[in-house]
Formats: C-alpha cells, sequence, structure tokens
C-alpha cells in the first residue's frame, strides 16, 4: 500500500518529495515529517503515514515528536545568546555561574568544556532512579559532586543526556529561568514554533507515539550483555544507570512516558513539529519569520571546533566533531 503524503514543495524540490516518499515503502506502521527551509524560505513541507499506530491517528501537520539529541542544539543555541549579549563566556569557568560545579577537581573545567563533551561528566558514577531523571535539582547536584570520568584536556565522550543539566544549568544560574522557559521566550515564542522543552499538558495531544526499531533494540541489547571489569560509560551515558530502557523507550515508558515528556530533559528531551525545528535552524544563521537568533561572528565562535578523534571509551568511527554548538547528527522524527 502505498502512503499517502501530504503537503508542499517548491519547484525543483520534486525529488525531496520523491525519495521522501520512497523512504515509507516497507513500512506500514512509520509516520514522519520533513520541512525545508533555504535563505529564510520554506521549500519543502511534507507529513506522512502515521502518528500513532495504537489508534491510527495519521501524521498531520501539527503532529509533534520527541527530537532527542536534536534538543542539545536547541540548548546550545541558548548559551550562544547569552555570549552574544556579554552574559556568559565561553572560556570562563564553569564555576563562575555554579559555584558548586567546583567540587571534586573541577574547578578548571570552563563552559566550552561543557559544551563540547570533554567535562568527563558522560555518565553518572551512581545509578539514577526514575524519579531522578525528572527532579532537576536532583540531577544538578548529582553531576556538580561528581569528579570527572578522565582527566581534564585529555579527551572527550559524548554526553548524551548529561550535556542538558550541565549547559541548563549554566543557563538557568545565568538567567533565572529554567531552560524550558528561557528556550520558549527567547525562541519559540518569537519564531511562532511548536517546539518545547518540557511538554505542557495542552499540547500533549499532538504528540506522536514513538516505535523502536528492532536494530537499536539488538544494538543495545549486545551492549548491555558485554562482559566487562569497567563499567560501560558509553551505556550508561544513554540509561542513567536505571533511570532509562537502554534503547530510550518502551510502549508506555521512557520518552513515551508523560512524565518525562513534560519534565525538562535538554539532553535529549525537546519537542518539536519539524517545521518547527526548520524554522529554528533556519533563523539561526538567516533572518526567518522576522527573526535572526545568532550574528555570523557568534556562529564562527559557536562552531570552532574543540573536540575531534576518537573519544576516551572506544568506540567505531567515523567520530564527530564538536564545537560549543553541540547537537549529534538530527534524525528524522518517526513514530
Amino acid at each position: 500500500m502505498t502512503t499517502a503524503i501530504r503537503g508542499e514543495t517548491a519547484p525543483g524540490f520534486e525529488p525531496v518529495a520523491a525519495a521522501f516518499a520512497a523512504a515509507f515503502d516497507g513500512h506500514p506502521t512509520m509516520g514522519a515529517a520533513l520541512s525545508i527551509r533555504i535563505k529564510g524560505e520554506r521549500v519543502v513541507n511534507l507529513v506522512g503515514g502515521i502518528a500513532d499506530e495504537r489508534t491510527g491517528a495519521s501524521w498531520q501537520p501539527p503532529t509533534a515528536s520527541v527530537i532527542f539529541s536534536c534538543t542539545k542544539g536547541l540548548v546550545s543555541i541558548l548559551a550562544a545568546r547569552l555570549v552574544q549579549e556579554g552574559r556568559l563566556d565561553y572560556e570562563a569557568p564553569v564555576a563562575r555561574y555554579w559555584p558548586e560545579f567546583a567540587a571534586a577537581g573541577k574547578e578548571d573545567v570552563r563552559v566550552k568544556h561543557l559544551l563540547s563533551h570533554k567535562a568527563g561528566l558522560s555518565a553518572p558514577t551512581i545509578d539514577v532512579s526514575p524519579d531522578d531523571l525528572l527532579d532537576w535539582p536532583t540531577m544538578t547536584t548529582l553531576l556538580a559532586a561528581q569528579a570527572p570520568l578522565w582527566p581534564l584536556g585529555s579527551g572527550h565522550a559524548y554526553h548524551a543526556l548529561t550535556h542538558g543539566w550541565l549547559a541548563g544549568e549554566v543557563i538557568r544560574r545565568v538567567t533565572g529561568q529554567s531552560v524550558g522557559a528561557f528556550f520558549a521566550e527567547t525562541i519559540a515564542a518569537p519564531l511562532s514554533a511548536s517546539a518545547w522543552i518540557g511538554l505542557p499538558e495542552a499540547e500533549r495531544g499532538r504528540l506522536a507515539h514513538l516505535q523502536l526499531d528492532p536494530g537499536l533494540r539488538d544494538l543495545w541489547a549486545s551492549e548491555a550483555a558485554k562482559p566487562s571489569a569497567e563499567p560501560n560509560w558509553s551505556y550508561r551515558a544513554m540509561t542513567l544507570g536505571k533511570a532509562l530502557p537502554a534503547a530510550l523507550i518502551t510502549e508506555d515508558g521512557g520518552f513515551n512516558d508523560p512524565r518525562v515528556l513534560s519534565a525538562e530533559i535538554p539532553g535529549a528531551g525537546g519537542i518539536a513539529t519539524a517545521d518547527a525545528l526548520a524554522t529554528i535552524w533556519s533563523a539561526t544563521v538567516t533572518v526567518t519569520n522576522g527573526v535572526r537568533l545568532l550574528t555570523p561572528a557568534t556562529i564562527a565562535l559557536a562552531t570552532a571546533v574543540q573536540s575531534e578523534g576518537p573519544p576516551v571509551f572506544q568506540e567505531p568511527p567515523p567520530h564527530p566533531r564538536w564545537g560549543m554548538a553541540s547537537s549529534s547528527i538530527p534524525t528524522p522524527a518517526t513514530t
């Protein structure tokens, strides 16, 4: 059965629409949206498939999805805005803004280290519970007290979830607002973008229900089963010990849990429509909907490479490069 694709493409972008439609072949329960802007103008805006297999609800333009590590990009834009306004310094010690962070030998860790995955706090050394995950003071207090997993300056490793609490607490200390509130005020509202860090109850009905890709499930099951004398730090970076399932979702758990969706988890818990996310990325670099978020000079500073090459915990290549605008490669939103 051919999946019906709805939306618009500008002249010349018909092959993009064809490729989008082809992605549904063999995936009858898949749902997705694709939005692209060039020079601030929308050239592709498409939706198709199923938003919730349990009800059969179709994916519509207002449908939103968890955007996982794209959330780090949103938080990094917020940090860059504070740098642009002279309220935050990438070169400053984190403890200038968050004094408690200096504990356990972290007094020399700088803001740029937090944002570029070099702070040594990619995973907690103690198990985090599901309730801990939802509590901002618990998570930030735990990370402030923890010693780095590697000496500062000796390498980097992906801070899959902890990045959000680390950068977010610096933002909170500077602005006096939670990262979700500051995001709403600084980015979402000016752009009229349907995007949140911490989903409001009133918006829950538009949310796609996530399904687990079998390949990802099997990958993390194999990681969990690997014998090792040392903790599997890459695995713990995703699960925080006991807070989340290995592949981040179950039928009604992980990032399908309404409590998780409502919490501010800015390492991976952002929620947006495809069009909102495209609008935000666009407005970061060019005027979009009358808004430009960052100047060229700020972008150049934020994207200067800080980390590259093999991480401290062995992983196969290719290896990413990180600046202070920290996000993993964005993945399509799918059910």
